[in-house]
Formats: C-alpha cells, sequence, structure tokens
C-alpha cells in the first residue's frame, strides 16, 4: 500500500511533555536483559508482594458471580466509600462523609489530572515541588496552566520556604501539590508544617493537595493534612492501597475533600471514566479492614530491605537521613560526579543494578539517587554484592 503524505500535527499539549523516565528506560533496561544482562531492578516502587490472602479470596469469590460484570457506580460502592471513611477515622483520626466526602479513583496519577481539570484553567499558576512526583508537572502542563515550581532542600528540611512563596505572583495560582510523606526523600510532615499550608491556602485561595500513599509505610504515625482544623475548607488529600496494602495493579485510590470539591471533581470524572469492577471494589473494601498487625508484618519486610539499601548507600559513598519513611532511601551522592545521571548509569552499565537518578524528580534532584525496597532480600543482597564487586570494596 502506498505512504499517504498528511500534514498532520499532534496537538501542542503533546510536545509539551516527555514520554516518562521510567517507560523509556525500562524499554532499554528490557532490552539489555534480553542480551542476558540479568538486571536487578532497585528502581520502581511497585510492591513485589502480594494482597492480604483475604483479598484475593474475596476477588475470586466476587468474581464468579453473575452479576458481578455490569457497569458501577461512577461514584464507587457504598461499601468501599464506607471503607475508606472507617479507614481514615481508625489510623488518621479523620471523619469523612462517605456520601459526600470520598471519591474512589483508578489510581492516584488518575486523581492528579481529574483535580487539575477542575481547579485550573489554561494560563492558571499551579504550585510543584522540587524535587516531586514528575506527574504534577507532566499534568498541568497538558492542562496549559503556568507551573510554578518551590524549593525543597536538605538544608531547609526538605520543607517550603513559605517567605520565598509569598514573594510569587500568588493571584494567579489556583493549584498547591504537596506529598507527605515526601517522595522521593522520605520526609514527614509535621502537624504545625500542615497547619502553615492549610493558613497559606486559606490567605491566598489555593487549594492545597496532599499526595499520601506513603503514610503507612516504616511510619508508625500516619498523618493526614485533614486531621488540621479547618482544612477541608482548602486542602484535599489523596490516597492509595497501591503502597499500604500490596495493590498497584489493582488501581485502587480515593480522593477526599468538602462535599463541593468532590460534586466537582466528580463532575470531570464522569466524563473521562467509569465506574471500576466490582469485585476489586469489594475486595479493595476487604483490604480496608486489615488490622495492625498487617502494617506490622509489612514493614518488619521492609525493615529488613531498608538495611540493605542503607548498606549500598555507604558502600557508594552517599549520605542520607535515617529518619526516612516510606518505600525508598533517598540519598547524596559523592562531589566526584556530574550527577545523579552519571552515578546511576555507572550502576547500570557496569553493575547491572537499576536505580533511580534524582534528576528525574527535578533540579534539587540532581545530586541524589533514589533506591527502591521492592525487590526481595536476595536480590538486593546480590545487588549489593555487585555494587561492592564494582568499588572494589
Amino acid at each position: 500500500m502506498k505512504n499517504l503524505q498528511t500534514n498532520i500535527t499532534p496537538a501542542n499539549r503533546v510536545a509539551s511533555v516527555k514520554e516518562y523516565y521510567f517507560s523509556v528506560k525500562l524499554r532499554e533496561v528490557a532490552k539489555l536483559n534480553a542480551e542476558g544482562r540479568n538486571i536487578i531492578s532497585l528502581a520502581i516502587g511497585g510492591p513485589d508482594r502480594p494482597p492480604h490472602q483475604s483479598v484475593i479470596d474475596t476477588l475470586c469469590t466476587e468474581v464468579a458471580k453473575p452479576d458481578a460484570h455490569g457497569y458501577q457506580p461512577y461514584v464507587g460502592l457504598p461499601a468501599l466509600r464506607q471503607a475508606f471513611a472507617k479507614w481514615y477515622k481508625t489510623y488518621y483520626n479523620v471523619d469523612l462523609n462517605p456520601d459526600n466526602e470520598i471519591q474512589p479513583l483508578i489510581g492516584s496519577k488518575e486523581g492528579i489530572l481529574h483535580t487539575t481539570l477542575t481547579f485550573v484553567n489554561p494560563g492558571d499558576g499551579v504550585l510543584v515541588p522540587n524535587p516531586g512526583y514528575p506527574t504534577y508537572t507532566s499534568v498541568s502542563r497538558l492542562a496549559e496552566a503556568e507551573i510554578f515550581t518551590y524549593d525543597l532542600t536538605e538544608e531547609g528540611g526538605w520543607e517550603p520556604d513559605f517567605d520565598a512563596l509569598e514573594q510569587l505572583p500568588l493571584e494567579k495560582i489556583k493549584l498547591m501539590w504537596v506529598n507527605y510523606p515526601h517522595m522521593p526523600t522520605g520526609k514527614c510532615a509535621s502537624r504545625e508544617l500542615f497547619a502553615r499550608l492549610v493558613e497559606f491556602g486559606k490567605k491566598h485561595n489555593i487549594v492545597i493537595v496532599n499526595d499520601n500513599p506513603y503514610s503507612f509505610i516504616l511510619n508508625d504515625k500516619p498523618l493526614s493534612i485533614l486531621s488540621t482544623p479547618g482544612a477541608k475548607d482548602i486542602a484535599i488529600e489523596m490516597n492509595s492501597l497501591s503502597k499500604s496494602h500490596n495493590m498497584p495493579g489493582w488501581r485502587m485510590a480515593m480522593i477526599a475533600a468538602n462535599p463541593q470539591f468532590i460534586q466537582w471533581i466528580l463532575k470531570v470524572k464522569s466524563n473521562i471514566d467509569s465506574g471500576q469492577f466490582k469485585p476489586m471494589m469489594l475486595a479493595a473494601s476487604k483490604a480496608l479492614e486489615c488490622g495492625s498487625d498487617w502494617y506490622e508484618e509489612l514493614n518488619s519486610t521492609y525493615a529488613s530491605r531498608r538495611l540493605i539499601a542503607e548498606e549500598i548507600m555507604n558502600v557508594l559513598g552517599c549520605h542520607f537521613d535515617p529518619a526516612q519513611r516510606g518505600l525508598f532511601l533517598w540519598g547524596r551522592i559523592p562531589d566526584e560526579y556530574e550527577g545523579s545521571e552519571q552515578l546511576a548509569d555507572r550502576i547500570l552499565y557496569e553493575a547491572n543494578v537499576f536505580i533511580t537518578p534524582g534528576f528525574i524528580f527535578g533540579s534539587n534532584g540532581n545530586r541524589y539517587i533514589r533506591i527502591s525496597l521492592c525487590a526481595t532480600q536476595e536480590k538486593m543482597l546480590e545487588a549489593l554484592n555487585r555494587i561492592k564487586k564494582l568499588m572494589n570494596v
């Protein structure tokens, strides 16, 4: 068939973003593996263990029922919203009305898009942390917003500098992304920080969104921004079962806010996707019933892996804060390296271990690397041995 010549070009927003780093790099890792390199990945934050057995059993039971396969409510099953509300009350001491203050999501990444489209017009400003989750930036670009990055630094305790924020054109900024416990640095928020963020949002009519999927990982004091007095007036929180319940592929998450915010978000969401699969929602409800023993066992595994990650950092000559929480270990690289990509690529190509260079999270991450705890202890020990050999330790 003859090739057709056309003048078709994509929308401008396509040129405003790049393909996600891991989407590109994982193809390269797959190619290296096809060549027999046997790369050990300590890069992705995808839990490698299964959910609780009762969650799997619930899914298997429900999926066999003849009424399980139809369209479901855009607002999710009442049982799922009620389970989320009980979870928030039990572990965060936050009261949420399951009828109008909770909206289930097909993953938090989806929620970032819906929230941005709900509150941001083209040309409006969005505050994005540097370093921070790259999707905050890419979705803002897709929405044709103006991005204002705010610095998070090790010297500043990985917290916003409110004096610096006050110098920005805040009258045009509509949305501020925060993420505590912070990815990639592992910094936890204090109640004082959340109170300052709520005060800042109210003062300038800026919606504060806390992305909170890591609060149960190696952290015995989960904290929600919605526990701050008056937070519901201006703040939104997203949460997920991906990390806390080993369910990343299930795409089970939620967003919580005041009823007006939830209604607006639902207007956007209901025009983009439909309700989730009923058996998965019922299984997710079961997951949210897991008691403290589930989190204790989960964290016992991550604590063992964390010790190996710390040893890897030490072998590489990297400095890290032992108070970090979450699914990763963040470390400052030695001065001899030009940047994080140089060190990460050396480890990939010479030791066959894939770690994440911090530059992908913003310029303030360029002197850091990130190690994921989502690999078995055996694989992490093998990675450690490979790196020791490379570094002649």
